[in-house]
């Protein structure tokens, strides 16, 4: 029987605290069962999230426990996954040493950015979002609609995604237009004539500020979108995101709770993930 512990959350099992110096610490009650196989749910949003697993781990085989596995849906440094200018390091590297040494028997991980964190972690499955896509275009109440990949890196992940999903129909492809001098993204396009009064749902892994998705917002519009509809796996959400995704025309967006938990709205649905 597996045993499945929230690590973001003192449970029944444990307590979390930090000490006055800053040092993280949990602390597994007298009655833990023994011999029992432990699988770890976390958020990886800080490095004292990423001590906290380690020190889990650890206490956890101090107590005899022999199978661990981890479900880390969100892998932060996944899009640190090369070397852009000398001098910087390698992050998602750097972060699964960290986690290989634990020595999981499986690590978890949901639709993982970048296939290099995928590899780069030991005995690592990927779960994809086809669950999660499909259950939002239920609540949205879509049956036809235009599926739309933000830019050309992401438009392999959305063509395996529309064979899941069995959609017949063209998949609209953003493309970032940028300033050559600066490496800015001063607007975007789509690849597509006219979209013909048709709503169209974006899906990505990723919005942290949702800058990309807003310019998408103003070009969909301008190639003739009616509705549109945003699907991340993952929403950090950051510089007030959701209020300018919804600012810029949205009129839902969905994602998991893989970096944290939010309230459900009428614009906002949520796919919890645990």
């Amino acid at each position: 029987m597996l045993t499945t512990l929230n690590l973001f959350e003192s449970g029944n099992q444990f307590d979390l605290k930090k000490f006055a110096g800053g040092e993280c610490h949990i602390r597994f009650k007298p009655d833990f069962p023994e011999n029992t196989k432990v699988r770890l749910n976390t958020r990886l949003n800080s490095s004292d999230d990423i001590m906290t697993l380690c020190l889990a781990v650890d206490a956890l085989r101090y107590m005899g426990v022999g199978y661990i596995e981890a479900f880390i849906p969100y892998v932060p440094y996944a899009r640190q996954d090369r070397v852009m200018v000398p001098g910087e390091p390698l992050s998602i590297k750097v972060l699964a040493g960290i986690i290989n040494q634990l020595q999981l028997d499986k690590v978890y991980v949901f639709d993982a950015h970048s296939e290099v964190s995928v590899a780069l972690l030991n005995n690592c499955y990927n779960v994809q979002n086809h669950d999660m896509v499909k259950q939002f275009l239920k609540q949205f109440g879509l049956t036809e609609y235009v599926l739309v990949s933000p830019d050309l890196g992401a438009y392999k992940k959305v063509d395996k995604l529309a064979q899941k999903l069995e959609y017949k129909g063209h998949i609209a492809t953003g493309i970032k237009i940028r300033d050559l001098a600066t490496g800015q993204i001063i607007k975007s396009d789509v690849n597509t004539d006219d979209l013909k009064g048709k709503p169209c749902v974006v899906v990505d892994d990723i919005c942290d500020g949702g800058r990309t998705f807003t310019e998408l917002a103003t070009a969909l519009k301008a190639k003739g979108a009616s509705d549109l509809y945003f699907i991340v796996s993952h929403g950090v959400f950051s510089h007030d995101a959701l209020n300018n995704l919804k600012a810029a025309g949205y009129k839902q967006v969905g994602a998991s709770n893989s970096v944290a938990d939010r309230v459900v709205t009428d614009f906002f649905k949520q796919y919890n993930v645990f």
